[in-house]
C-alpha cells in the first residue's frame, strides 16, 4: 500500500463536542467539519455503528470532501464497506503492523522508535486517538513534523 505519508495522524471519529471553539472555529457548520478536520489530520478511525449508519450518499460525500491522502480507518464490521483505497477495515493482525492507539501507548519516545521500524519496512503508521485528545494529537504532529514526515 503506497501512501503520500509515512504517519498518519488521526482521531476516532471527527465529531468531538469538546473540540468546538478550541479546535473548529465556534461558528463553523457541523456540515463542514469533516473538510476543517482534514486539514490537520490524515486518517479517521470510525466505529462501526458510525461507518455502517451512513448511506451511500453520505460515503461518496465524505470520500468527495476529503484529500487524495486522507484514509478512512473502520472497525470490522458485518456489511461491506465502500470500495475505496482510501477506505481500510482495521483487522487485528493488520492493526498490528499499521496502527498505533496512542491513548494507549502516549510515550513518543517509543512512537518515534516504531515509526523508524515502518520506514524501514516502508509502511505507513496510522497513529490514532480513541478519545481525541487534542494536545497528544499535537505532539504527534510535531514528532512527525521533526522525524520529517
Amino acid at each position: 500500500m503506497s501512501a503520500p505519508f509515512l504517519i498518519h495522524v488521526g482521531a476516532e471519529d471527527w465529531l468531538h463536542p469538546d473540540w468546538c471553539g478550541c479546535f473548529y472555529p465556534a461558528d463553523l457548520p457541523d456540515d463542514w467539519r469533516l473538510s476543517y478536520y482534514n486539514t490537520r489530520f490524515q486518517a479517521v478511525y470510525l466505529s462501526e455503528a458510525r461507518w455502517q449508519a451512513a448511506s451511500p450518499a453520505e460515503w461518496a460525500q465524505w470520500l468527495d470532501e476529503t484529500q487524495t491522502g486522507f484514509h478512512f480507518l473502520l472497525a470490522p464490521g458485518t456489511s461491506s464497506p465502500p470500495a475505496s483505497p482510501r477506505v481500510i477495515v482495521v483487522t487485528p493482525e493488520w492493526a498490528a503492523v499499521h496502527v498505533w492507539w496512542l491513548d494507549d501507548a502516549p510515550d513518543l519516545r517509543a512512537l518515534a522508535r516504531r515509526v523508524a521500524e515502518q520506514a524501514t519496512a516502508g509502511e505507513p503508521l496510522y497513529v490514532i486517538s480513541r478519545q481525541g485528545d487534542l494536545g497528544l494529537l499535537e505532539q504527534v504532529d510535531t514528532l512527525r513534523q521533526v522525524l520529517g514526515y
